[in-house]
């Protein structure tokens, strides 16, 4: 399964905000870098919040859909 959201390593400055809102748990800090961990939970949970690419500072998160309100 393809990963829903997607961290520009270079853009990432490792503030964590993105991992504290996260509701299911997918991202992780690693080595002071944002790291998808279980990219399949961001649809299992069937939410697909983009909270995390809301609150990043520098853009470096990205989701794979867009939502569209007609």
């Amino acid at each position: 399964m393809t990963e829903m959201v997607l961290v520009d390593i270079e853009k990432c400055d490792g503030c964590g905000l993105c991992v504290s809102v996260c509701p299911g748990n997918v991202l992780v800090m690693v080595e002071d870098v944002v790291n998808v961990r279980l990219g399949e939970h961001c649809t299992s949970c069937k939410r697909w919040c983009a909270l995390c690419e809301d609150v990043c500072p520098t853009g470096a998160i990205a989701y794979l859909f867009e939502t569209v309100i007609e």
